[in-house]
């Protein structure tokens, strides 16, 4: 892991495991006022304010995601360091998918990731619909039915720790949140203001982790 980085006091660790579409959550980042990098060794993440774990493609890329380094993540979050999944990220926060089912996730979340309805076309492409179910910080002023980009053939199970759901062919989480872990199935740094103002949220709850949800849009 290793790569190029933004350095800033408070940054954000973003972290790289060869899964793909650094570039675009770092300008998501950037957009969004983050100071951030890309962490070389576990030990980095002692200095970070936030971990965001983000990839695209097959489970089997969690592989690469080793155990020094999950053991970082976990003593980070025990700190209270606030943890943001992305896409695949989100899918690594449950406790494994049916996709690489030898492989295990972080299991911060109860339950796997299924793969979506066979009467649907999957992969799942292109823009989408939240319907807010509860109150998030994540979410925070952004009204129900807003518009997400996804792209993904697996998915999260909707349960209590679902803050938005989307449905293709069948409901799955789009969104999770419980206490300092947070997980998006869509891509933020490809959703246009919607997938900004996620961020954005997501840089605000790193400088104040202990912040209690001040609105929350809900709507179908």
């Amino acid at each position: 892991m290793g790569g190029g980085r933004r350095e800033g006091s408070g940054a954000i660790a973003l972290i790289d495991y060869g899964a793909g579409n650094l570039t675009s959550v770092r300008k998501g980042l950037a957009a969004a006022g983050a100071e951030f990098f890309t962490p070389d060794r576990p030990v980095d993440l002692a200095r970070a304010a936030g971990i965001v774990v983000p990839g695209v493609g097959h489970f089997a890329a969690t592989r690469r995601i080793e155990e020094n380094w999950r053991q970082a993540i976990l003593l980070a979050l025990r700190r209270g360091v606030p943890l943001l999944g992305i896409c695949l990220g989100l899918q690594y926060l449950f406790e494994g998918s049916d996709e690489a089912p030898d492989l295990t996730g972080l299991g911060l979340l109860a339950g796997r990731c299924t793969r979506l309805p066979s009467t649907v076309k999957v992969p799942h492409v292109g823009w989408n619909g939240l319907r807010i179910v509860r109150p998030s910080r994540l979410l925070d002023g952004i009204a129900g039915g807003s518009q997400v980009y996804f792209t993904h053939s697996y998915a999260a199970p909707v349960t209590a720790d679902c803050a938005a759901a989307a449905e293709h062919g069948a409901a799955f989480a789009a969104v999770v949140e419980r206490e300092n872990v947070f997980g998006v199935q869509f891509h933020p740094e490809k959703s246009g203001d919607t997938g900004l103002r996620v961020l954005r949220s997501f840089v605000q709850i790193t400088k104040f982790p202990n912040s209690q949800i001040s609105k929350c849009s809900q709507g179908a």
